[in-house]
């Protein structure tokens, strides 16, 4: 199509925010120009300043023509840093709403675009969601040159490559794959810059635009891929040799592959002395088993199996239930849909009243329960224990499958009793070892590695011994240091 300021105007009719207005090139009536862009993306300072001033300016002879001047706009007769040449009328309406602004040639059907992006962006702070004790206090925002800009302060080195790809037939977002060339394994970048590909949607908007429409099994609650806000987790994890994504719009990264082992690994094991980052490790494990199980192991042994409690403990159970009208599995299953439904609201609402909510409903809740005998002591204990551990999960994405997890194992202890538990850990186990994250096991190192890959996915090494990458991963070169 051709290029003409004209048809740019109707491309956009209906759009308050374009404007458009004609330059006379060296103060030359005869040789004028278009400049168009959208008002609110391109910083004016940077228009002025670096494009009508210099088109002002601009010395020209009686010999110049149209296309002279385009020649000499295109190299360097601004004073913006980046220029590009546009082919087509749709490619000019893509350039204006991706923050540039154009200058128009109607006698050559040309135009150029220019880019004076708005500085107009959330700053730089402090992590929200993934707490930093002992590590970089930078978290990714909504502007995506902003996050690349973060990796690469991290890893200086020209070997990261960040590749461009739009998603979106309407909103053209800009998708960044990251790897680091010479390191990160040729099969795994290519498979997911293919997938990126296929996606065929109208917008990305949401992280969830992106991740179901690349992650092997869609249909299960466990995260396949490991969303991050912390620009360095995401650049230690490049250097073991995985891909990263980064979206525009969306203020976290996101790495691949995400295995099981990973969710429970966080920046500060590196910044801790080994065994007290192998303690704090242990523990994330130990507090997932108390998490996922004790609320359905209560279930199964205080209805089935009562001759596993020890006799005391039985006593106090069975006095702490004497008034309690309601069933053992009606009351964990009570507390614990009362238990999200505090959690929910405590993240819907503003801070300040979110954390008063949690604080005062728990209280009041948890109280009048077992003081009005609606609820036992031991199950309100047993609920929010499990409840506290699952908040040890660095994941937050893991945390909320777990939690789904939880409720089935319940339902599960309620049908069978301890066999019953049974069965759904190893529904659980089996549906965990047969999902895989871009050609990696989702269970790795746990299903198929030795027991020294079990023993470094649980126990953290001194640095100085840890001279090799994961092998699961590929990487091209497997040594980190010397």
């Amino acid at each position: 199509m051709e290029i003409s300021s004209a048809k740019l105007a109707q491309f956009f009719q209906n759009c308050e925010d374009y404007e458009s207005r004609e330059i006379y090139i060296g103060g030359n009536p005869d040789r004028k120009v278009t400049l168009c862009y959208i008002d609110g993306l391109v910083n004016g300072t940077q228009v002025g300043e670096g494009i009508i001033r210099a088109l002002r300016v601009m010395d020209l002879s009686h010999k110049d023509t149209d296309q002279t001047i385009y020649d000499k706009l295109l190299h360097g007769g601004t004073y913006i840093a980046t220029v590009n040449e546009v082919a087509s009328l749709t490619e000019l309406a893509t350039h204006l709403t991706a923050e540039k602004c154009a200058l128009v040639f109607d006698s050559l059907e040309k135009a150029i675009s220019f880019e004076v992006k708005s500085e107009e962006h959330r700053n730089i702070t402090e992590p929200h969601n993934e707490k930093t004790v002992k590590g970089a206090k930078d978290a990714f925002v909504e502007n995506i040159r902003i996050n690349t800009m973060l990796v690469r302060r991290k890893l200086r080195t020209p070997n990261l490559k960040i590749e461009r790809h739009l998603c979106g037939a309407r909103s053209r977002t800009i998708v960044d794959v990251v790897y680091i060339a010479g390191l990160t394994n040729r099969e795994m970048i290519r498979s997911v810059v293919n997938r990126i590909s296929k996606i065929n949607i109208d917008g990305m908007i949401t992280s969830g635009n992106l991740e179901e429409y690349i992650v092997d099994n869609p249909k299960t609650p466990f995260p396949q891929l490991m969303a991050t806000e912390r620009s360095d987790k995401f650049a230690m994890n490049l250097l073991e040799g995985r891909v990263g994504i980064l979206v525009d719009g969306i203020p976290m990264g996101f790495l691949i592959p995400g295995t099981f082992g990973q969710f429970f690994k966080v920046p500060e094991d590196n910044s801790n002395h080994y065994l007290v980052s192998s303690a704090l490790t242990i523990i994330r494990y130990m507090a997932l088993v108390i998490s996922l199980f004790l609320p359905a192991l209560y279930v199964a042994i205080s209805m089935y199996q009562q001759q596993m409690i020890p006799t005391q403990l039985m006593i106090t159970i069975i006095e702490s239930k004497e008034n309690v009208p309601i069933t053992t599995v009606l009351e964990v299953l009570g507390m614990m849909i009362a238990f999200e439904l505090l959690q929910e609201s405590g993240l819907r609402l503003p801070n300040p009243v979110g954390e008063t909510i949690g604080i005062i409903g728990a209280l009041i809740v948890g109280e009048s329960a077992v003081s009005a005998n609606v609820m036992s002591p031991i199950v309100v204990i047993v609920v929010a224990l499990a409840g506290i551990a699952g908040y040890t999960m660095p994941n937050q994405d893991f945390a909320y499958a777990v939690r789904i997890a939880r409720f089935l194992l319940v339902i599960c202890a309620l049908i069978g009793g301890m066999f019953g538990l049974g069965v759904g850990m190893a529904v659980l186990i089996y549906h965990l070892c047969s999902l895989e994250s871009f050609g990696v096991a989702y269970m790795t190192p746990f299903c198929n590695g030795t027991s020294s890959q079990v023993g470094d996915a649980l126990f953290r090494k001194p640095l100085a011994r840890s001279k090799w990458r994961e092998e699961f991963l590929k990487p091209r070169d497997r040594r980190n240091q010397e």
